[in-house]
């Protein structure tokens, strides 16, 4: 086909997503931050929000309150990660009940157990769809770091 009817196919296809109501329309996009969870670390935003669906940073075991990461293993990292996930979430009007799917990092897939049996206290009813993977290392030499998507309805 030539670049001409190339140009008029999609002109004609632009102009019926838009009678159809399916045109593409700009995103509203909401960096969510608060003071009760971690500052981020780098060029990045705790979360954002887009609509009735939050996507969540990664979290490690900061204290909030000093920045540093709390002491103990992996259950007490566990705790903390969890706590800046719900403060986040709340921050924007969400709670853990709304989270839909997670993904855990973990330095020593020998921690699997004890931060699972953590995480599950935080996820009693209806738990989101999750992973879990070892990876190499983890900012601040963390044990484990954990983000999630919530979403709710409108």
């Amino acid at each position: 086909m030539t670049a001409k009817i190339m140009k008029g196919i999609a002109t004609v296809l632009g102009a019926i997503l838009s009678v159809s109501g399916c045109a593409a329309t700009p995103i509203e996009r909401e960096q969510v931050s608060t003071d009760n969870a971690p500052a981020a670390i780098g060029p990045y935003a705790q979360a954002v929000r887009i609509g009735a669906t939050i996507y969540l940073s990664g979290q490690i075991a900061l204290d909030p309150s000093t920045g540093k990461m709390v002491r103990g293993g992996i259950e007490e990292q566990t705790h903390q990660v969890l706590r800046n996930i719900r403060e986040v979430l709340a921050a924007a009007g969400f709670s853990l009940n709304n989270v839909v799917q997670s993904q855990v990092f973990l330095s020593d897939l020998g921690d699997y157990a004890a931060m699972n049996e953590i995480y599950a206290s935080y996820f009693e009813e209806d738990p989101p769809a999750r992973a879990a993977v070892q990876v190499a290392r983890l900012p601040r030499d963390a044990l484990v770091e954990i983000m999630v998507t919530a979403a709710r309805s409108e």
